[in-house]
């Protein structure tokens, strides 16, 4: 089955990943700074935009392809992923020294996590005893 949600979605996080852990190696270059944040207040935010998003896309990213495996492609989930991704190149800006973007950044991952682990809880809740996607049931009658 694929996931078009999941599947974009990761590609795009894949690219912010890059392009986070690129910044930080930018910044180590042009300070000569090798190993750890050599005491730069910068390379350490940085590094910690770079690891926080290692932190938090992991699990987003996982609700999403759960989610969309249980209940199937669905347009507030596109919705949800794409307000997902800009929050988190926000958050990355944001560790540059903007407060406000790492904030919108912080909220919008926060309450997408949030708002997803409570929907695939209470999806996986509503699902006991049914089939698995994609199988057939069949009902067999005794003859008596």
């Amino acid at each position: 089955m694929l996931l078009p949600v999941a599947l974009t979605t990761t590609g795009a996080a894949a690219l912010i990943n890059f392009w986070l852990a690129a910044r930080v190696g930018q910044l180590r270059i042009a300070r000569r700074i090798s190993v750890g944040d050599g005491g730069d207040p910068q390379v350490l935010a940085r590094m910690r935009a770079h690891a926080n998003f290692a932190e938090y896309a992991p699990v987003v990213l996982l609700l999403i392809a759960l989610i969309e495996f249980a209940v199937g492609t669905q347009l507030w989930l596109w919705v949800v992923a794409a307000i997902f991704v800009f929050g988190r190149i926000l958050h990355g800006f944001g560790m540059d020294g903007s407060m406000r973007l790492r904030q919108i950044g912080i909220a919008t991952t926060m309450l997408i996590m949030l708002g997803l682990a409570l929907f695939a809880a209470w999806t996986g809740l509503q699902s006991r005893g049914a089939p698995e996607p994609g199988t057939t049931v069949f009902h067999i009658q005794q003859n008596r």
